[in-house]
């Protein structure tokens, strides 16, 4: 019999992992015919919300964002989404990017359906728009290298323009690649990892990551990884950007 109380999931002030062996399922008003696992909030310390959703056949995602803005991508199965009288059938690696103030509705899924969101409340910069509606596919971004190493490679969701506060990435590393130094910066992470192994260090810490592990990490969390096993280590990943890193 497997010991109920052993996890990999850690809780800490500056990061956390989050691994499915501990997810306690959520009530999202709105949001129907579904299991809704909270990764990660406010709650913890973080500036944004990060949500695991499985839907059931039938099952349905409607609402409206009011100050946040809300992005959503099909991990697996396929979804229609209609967002402010705009409609689009999705399946894995499809997205949508849904501006603060819009009512959207995900429904007719296929049964086992798995959706990852992220919410962050939307800073308005002075003199730019804020941001359309975005119906995109992973699989039509460009999977560049990245700082020249071709063992890794960054795909952008979101278009790198001032008016977006928040992107979206997908990382890819192939067996044996790793970041070239231990990042330490003003930005904050959120990330679902979508295939392969690997090992993270977060802080001074090191943690053993598999497909469908999550990791939150704080500002100035310091953080390096490794992609291990036969295949390529991918995650895809929030994080805040565009903004000026003070209120004063």
């Amino acid at each position: 019999m497997e010991i109920s109380a052993l996890t990999r999931s850690v809780v800490k002030k500056s990061h956390a992992l989050i691994s499915p062996d501990g997810y306690i399922n959520s009530v999202v008003p709105g949001w129907t015919g579904c299991t809704v696992n909270v990764i990660i909030n406010e709650q913890m310390g973080a500036r944004f919300c990060q949500t695991i959703v499985s839907l059931q056949k039938g099952g349905a995602l409607a609402g409206k964002t009011l100050q946040s803005q809300l992005f959503f991508y099909v991990v697996s199965g396929k979804i229609s989404a209609t967002v402010a009288g705009a409609a689009k059938g999705m399946s894995a690696g499809h997205y949508v990017y849904i501006p603060a103030g819009s009512e959207y509705r995900l429904d007719n899924p296929a049964d086992g359906t798995q959706l990852l969101s992220f919410h962050k409340v939307y800073e308005q910069l002075e003199g730019a728009n804020k941001p359309a509606l975005l119906f995109g596919n992973a699989a039509d971004i460009p999977a560049n290298e990245y700082l020249g190493d071709a063992a890794l490679r960054l795909q952008v969701l979101l278009p790198d323009v001032l008016a977006f506060d928040m992107a979206v990435n997908i990382f890819t590393y192939d067996p044996g690649g790793h970041l070239p130094l231990v990042e330490t910066h003003i930005m904050e992470h959120g990330l679902l990892y979508l295939q392969g192994q690997g090992v993270y260090r977060l802080d001074q810490d090191w943690y053993p990551i598999k497909k469908g592990d999550c990791i939150w990490m704080a500002p100035y969390c310091q953080q390096w990884f490794t992609a291990m096993g036969k295949e390529p280590a991918v995650y895809i990943y929030y994080k805040n950007v565009n903004r000026f890193p003070t209120i004063v």
